[in-house]
C-alpha cells in the first residue's frame, strides 16, 4: 500500500494539523490504519460520527439515493428533502416551523447571523469568551480564541464578546442595537463548559425582552450528544435560531438552521446555497436520525455518559483539575498541555481530542459499547499515573 501520510503530506495544503496516523477503514466505534492496527475512536469525526462509522442504515440510503439522484437544487421540490426539512420542524427545540439546510456548521452560523441582522434591522452581534463557531468570516467574528481570528482582521464588524455564564455581563452587553446573541449550550472547543440553567435562560429572556433574535449552536451538540437529540431541552430554551450540523446526516457534510417563529418572514434570494438540501445529504440525514430514534442514542448517551464521567473522575492523579461535560461530550482539565497524553492514548490504540491547550476531550460515537469505555479510561489513568510516577 502506498504510504498515505507521505502522500497527503506532499500535496495537502497544510492548514490542518495531522497527526502521523492514516486511518483507512471504521466499524462502529473502531476504526483502523493503513497497517491494520485497531483504535478505539474517541474523535468521533469532531462529533460527526454519532451513529457510528460506516453505519448500514444510513450507507445504504446513501447508496439507493446515489443511484436515484444526487444533486438537484432548491429551483426545485424534492420528496428527501421535504421529507428532512418536515423531520427537523418536528423534532426541532425550539418549536421551528421554517428550516434552511446547507453544508457545515459554519454555513449554519453564517445564515443565522445574516437572517438575524435582516430579521431585526439591527447589526450588532453579541458572543461569548471562548466560544468556537467556525471559520468563515462571519463564523470566525463571533468565535473568541484570537489564535483563530488575528491573522484575518479586521473581521465583520459590530461583534462584540461578553464572559461566558455571566448574565449580568450579558445583561449589560445585550442592548436596543443588538440583532442577534449567539451562544453554545456547552462550549466545545472552549473546554468542554456546560452553561448554568440561570444563564442560559435568562439570556433568552433578556433577548426576548430586548427584541433581540437567540441564535443556539448545537452544531456540536446536536443529534443524541448530551443525553437528548438536542442540548437545549436539558434547559427548556428555544432559540430563535438553532444552527446544526456534523452528525446530522451520518457523516455526510450537512447543516441546517431551524428557525422560529420570532424571526420575520424571509424573503426569496435574501440567502442561498447551490449543494446545500442535496438530496445525497437529505436521504442519509433521514436515515441518520431514524437510526437515533430507533435505537434510542439520546438515552444511551445519557447512560453511558454519565458512567464514563463517574470513571474519570475517580482517576486519582494530581494532574487533573476538573472532569465536566453532558452526555458523551466529555472533558477533562488538566493542569498541563494535552498534546502529550494524545499521543500517548494513541500509542495505546485510543483516539482523542483537544479543546483548547489543556482539555482532552472525549466524543466517542455514541455506538460505543461500555467495555470500551473502560478500555479509553484505563487507558486515560495509566498515561497521567505514568506522568505522575
Amino acid at each position: 500500500m502506498t504510504n498515505v501520510v507521505e502522500t497527503e503530506s506532499n500535496y495537502t495544503s497544510g492548514v490542518n494539523s495531522k497527526r502521523p496516523l492514516a486511518i483507512v477503514r471504521g466499524q462502529g466505534a473502531r476504526v483502523w490504519d493503513e497497517n491494520g492496527r485497531e483504535y478505539i475512536d474517541c474523535v468521533g469525526g469532531q462529533g460527526t460520527a454519532n451513529v457510528g462509522h460506516a453505519n448500514p442504515v444510513v450507507a445504504e440510503a446513501i447508496a439507493e439515493q446515489a443511484r436515484t439522484l444526487i444533486a438537484l437544487t432548491e429551483v426545485f421540490y424534492n420528496d428527501k428533502r421535504a421529507a428532512i426539512e418536515e423531520k427537523l420542524a418536528q423534532i426541532s427545540p425550539n418549536h421551528a416551523n421554517r428550516v434552511f439546510l446547507c453544508n457545515s456548521g459554519s454555513e449554519a452560523i453564517e445564515a443565522a447571523l445574516k437572517l438575524a441582522r435582516y430579521s431585526t434591522g439591527r447589526t450588532g452581534i453579541v458572543a461569548f469568551m471562548r466560544g468556537f463557531h467556525g471559520r468563515t468570516m462571519g463564523a470566525l467574528s463571533a468565535t473568541w480564541e484570537p489564535k483563530y481570528r488575528d491573522p484575518f482582521v479586521p473581521l465583520v464588524p459590530d461583534f462584540s464578546h461578553a464572559p461566558y455564564d455571566n448574565l449580568e455581563k450579558a445583561r449589560a452587553a445585550i442592548t436596543d442595537k443588538t440583532a442577534g446573541v449567539i451562544v453554545e449550550v456547552v462550549q466545545g472547543e472552549g473546554g468542554v463548559r456546560p452553561g448554568s440553567r440561570e444563564f442560559l435562560v435568562g439570556l433568552q429572556e433578556i433577548c426576548r425582552e430586548r427584541g433581540a433574535l437567540l441564535i443556539v449552536d448545537e452544531v456540536q451538540t446536536g443529534f443524541c450528544r448530551t443525553g437528548k437529540m438536542f442540548a437545549s431541552e436539558h434547559f427548556g430554551i428555544e432559540g430563535d435560531f438553532v444552527c446544526v450540523a456534523k452528525s446530522i446526516a451520518g457523516g455526510l457534510p450537512m447543516g441546517a438552521v431551524m428557525i422560529g417563529e420570532r424571526v420575520k418572514k424571509l424573503e426569496p434570494m435574501i440567502h442561498g446555497t447551490t449543494f446545500g438540501g442535496n438530496p445525497l445529504a437529505c436521504a442519509a440525514g433521514i436515515a441518520a436520525i431514524g437510526y437515533m430514534e430507533k435505537e434510542n442514542l439520546a438515552g444511551r448517551a445519557a447512560e453511558l455518559g454519565a458512567y464514563m464521567k463517574g470513571r474519570l473522575e475517580r482517576i486519582e492523579s494530581p494532574l487533573i483539575r476538573e472532569v465536566r461535560g453532558l452526555g458523551l461530550m466529555i472533558g477533562v482539565e488538566l493542569k498541563q498541555k494535552v498534546t502529550p497524553y494524545l499521543h500517548a492514548l494513541m500509542d495505546r490504540g485510543v483516539l482523542a481530542l483537544p479543546a483548547g491547550l489543556n482539555v482532552l476531550r472525549l466524543l466517542p460515537p455514541l455506538v460505543i459499547e461500555k467495555s470500551d469505555l473502560d478500555v479509553v479510561a484505563d487507558a486515560i489513568e495509566q498515561v497521567l499515573q505514568e506522568e505522575k510516577e
